[in-house]
């Protein structure tokens, strides 16, 4: 059983999108898992037996309990049933509490096609009188984090303190090295990571932070829940 479940189009994402945050979870004592839906190839310079290498160096700097790769086709993601189904599978027998999924609004078209499985696998992991492995469940919330290819600011629903974790979540996605090489032109991603998670943190008053979306709406016991 997961406390949390993130789900990631390709190995990496989920890294850069909240390995911070994933890292402070851990640190509670949550039961955080990473399902990657693709291999994420092919990519210039990598294979899918690189990749793999370089998820497991990032699962090892996390620390993360589970980690599983649906086994989607990359650059051809889509919301499809059989996916779907697959995906529902995976909640009914890890029953997380929350899933954690890429922000609804992106430039990749695998990252949207992700987002909209997520949503509709929550749906069917409910259903009673069907075919799905595991029994009905339905996760409480989807968080939305963010991914690197939308260069737009939006507002997020909150922003986490990742300060104590951000050197741990740039040696995760230094792992990567196939996916930043040669880029030479400009910021490199992981130096984009890095300068987002300052100015983030810097709006609420700390070194370094990761922000999160909602579809819907908060719910707080008072005030002093507020940071």
């Amino acid at each position: 059983m997961l406390d949390c479940l993130v789900i990631a189009p390709h190995p990496d994402d989920a890294e850069l999108g909240m390995a911070g945050t994933i890292a402070l979870m851990i640190s509670r004592g949550l039961s955080v898992g990473v399902l990657d839906l693709t291999d994420g190839e092919p990519t210039p310079n990598g294979s899918p037996e690189i990749r793999a290498r370089e998820t497991a160096e990032a699962t090892a700097v996390l620390q993360l309990p589970w980690r599983q790769n649906l086994g989607l086709p990359n650059r051809r993601l889509r919301a499809t049933l059989e996916a779907r189904g697959r995906l529902a599978e995976v909640i009914r027998t890890t029953r997380p509490r929350w899933l954690f999924a890429p922000y609804w609004v992106d430039a990749h078209p695998d990252h949207v096609a992700a987002t909209r499985l997520v949503e509709a696998a929550r749906f069917w992991a409910k259903l009673t009188k069907c075919d799905l492995a595991g029994s009905p469940f339905h996760p409480e919330r989807i968080w939305y984090y963010p991914c690197v290819h939308l260069r737009l600011v939006r507002q997020p629903a909150f922003i986490i303190d990742t300060s104590p974790f951000h050197e741990l979540k740039c040696r995760a996605i230094a792992c990567y090295a196939s996916q930043f090489a040669g880029n030479s032109a400009g910021p490199t991603v992981p130096e984009r990571v890095d300068a987002a998670a300052s100015w983030w943190g810097s709006l609420i008053g700390a070194r370094h932070g990761e922000p999160f979306y909602s579809r819907e709406p908060l719910g707080l016991r008072g005030l002093s829940d507020l940071c």
